[in-house]
């Protein structure tokens, strides 16, 4: 067993912490005690592999310096890669002992679960007709098997310099991230209403979004290119990320595929902005979602020629020490409800997740941890399997065991849609009890002594109601 645990965990590890000197909110899938999180990693492994097994764990985000690739050839990452194809079930079963004992199905036959923005009422009625029951959870399903998943693959071509043509073990995190940015597009160019047809040739607009995301470097956001996007915020191949991390690298890329081309057929067709409580993270606090600035990334997005584009928002988030403070997990819960919902990236340390749904205080997630071979996707190839880009088993995680790092995702088609995104915000921000997963308002503005200032904006003021305490000095 001892050789299982050596072969599935890196040699060495850094204790360093961008996010923690960054920002106190912005985030990592780790705890926020690098130290912590190595001690209660090792009694982890020593539980699920024996009091004589001696494990090092990959580090949290460290900063440019400090954060390298860790490169092996003996009893590391290259036996890891080598012995990939024989080992998934050993590391399916060492996800499950991160993540939690396995939590397969819907956990509630009566309560409400809210996917992505769409809501499947559950009767609680014991009148009800078994059938309508039987009819809301099939379309439920049929929505959660529809949604992109993205896992761990073997056999893609070396990624930039290194010998890496697996992220087994190390690259969840930045599948967790694909998924979440494939359903933006899948929202964007199928409609949040699109469901895989078993029986039908995939649609083209389908087959182009897979393709984005296939493992080579011409694929425009393949973990190739989020890597390289990503090296100054400390992504490197071998090595574990968190959510701040992943969310600037995601904004680097999109910047970078939006420049490549004419605007008009540059494959990053929405603009990415990031919501944290100032552009370099320090700020304490909930994050700051400015309206203006939010204007400022759709101008530049569309290099002058239009005020407002489709734009998807990314919030890193740290809610807690080890574990998500439950006076934020309402608020979590609620953010399922707006239409503009992406999800989470969320998980436990070391083993992140997709959340994409929630029934009472679970969630529902899609998992990356499962080791699969490199499909190649294009829209030319109509008979392509696209099966394993699809999951059908639905797991659920208890929300209050999440690690405290996070971030979540929301994508808005227009300046209305928008508009009530942030109506929706600020009521959930002022129903929070004072524990405001982010904020919104309309400017920065200065005061008389130079010191910059926000103001909060409250739900009628962009209802146009008035009200006598519309800003909030913050």
């Amino acid at each position: 067993m001892k050789a299982i645990c050596d072969r599935f965990l890196p040699s060495k590890c850094s204790s360093s912490s961008a996010d923690e000197k960054r920002d106190k909110s912005p985030t990592s899938l780790v705890s926020d005690s690098a130290s912590r999180d190595n001690e209660s990693k090792l009694t982890l492994c020593s539980n699920v592999f024996g009091p004589s097994s001696s494990v090092s764990q990959p580090y949290r985000e460290a900063s440019t310096s400090e954060h390298k690739p860790v490169r092996t050839t003996h009893n590391g990452w290259t036996v890891i890669l080598k012995t990939a194809s024989m080992a998934s079930g050993a590391i399916r079963r060492f996800q499950d002992r991160v993540l939690g004992p396995s939590r397969i199905g819907i956990p509630s036959s009566t309560s409400e679960i809210w996917l992505l923005g769409v809501c499947y009422k559950i009767s609680e009625s014991e009148s009800s007709e078994e059938a309508d029951s039987g009819l809301v959870l099939a379309a439920f399903r049929q929505d959660f098997s529809s949604l992109i998943l993205m896992t761990y693959r073997r056999g893609f071509e070396p990624i930039g310099d290194t010998t890496y043509t697996s992220d087994v073990n190390w690259g969840c995190m930045l599948r967790s991230s694909q998924m979440l940015f494939a359903q933006a597009f899948l929202f964007q160019r199928l409609g949040r209403s699109w469901r895989k047809k078993e029986s039908e040739p995939p649609e083209e607009e389908y087959l182009e979004i897979l393709e984005l995301f296939c493992d080579s470097e011409s694929s425009a956001f393949s973990i190739h290119n989020l890597i390289l996007a990503g090296e100054s915020y400390g992504l490197a191949a071998g090595s574990w990320v968190g959510p701040y991390a992943v969310c600037r690298s995601w904004e680097s890329l999109a910047r970078q595929k939006r420049e490549e081309t004419d605007v008009k057929h540059h494959s990053c067709s929405m603009a990415v902005h990031i919501v944290s409580g100032s552009e370099d993270g320090e700020r304490g606090g909930a994050p700051i979602l400015c309206i203006e600035d939010v204007s400022k990334s759709c101008l530049e997005y569309s290099e002058g020629k239009s005020e407002w584009t489709p734009i998807l928002l990314l919030v890193p988030l740290v809610l807690g020490l080890e574990k998500v403070n439950p006076r934020y997990i309402p608020s979590l819960i609620a953010t399922f409800t707006f239409p503009q919902s992406l999800g989470i990236l969320g998980g436990k340390p070391g083993a992140s997740t997709y959340i994409v749904g929630v029934q009472e205080d679970k969630g529902f997630y899609l998992d990356p941890h499962d080791v699969q071979q490199v499909v190649t996707v294009n829209k030319e190839t109509q008979d392509v399997d696209t099966s394993s880009y699809h999951c059908n088993t639905l797991r659920y995680v208890p929300l209050e065991s999440l690690d405290p790092s996070l971030a979540l995702g929301f994508y808005c088609r227009d300046k209305d849609d928008f508009d009530d995104f942030c109506i929706r915000a600020t009521k959930l921000a002022g129903d929070s009890k004072g524990a405001p997963l982010f904020t919104v308002t309309q400017s920065h503005r200065t005061s008389d002594c130079g010191i910059a200032e926000t103001s909060t904006m409250t739900s009628t003021e962009f209802s146009g109601e008035e009200h006598e305490d519309e800003w909030q000095l913050l």
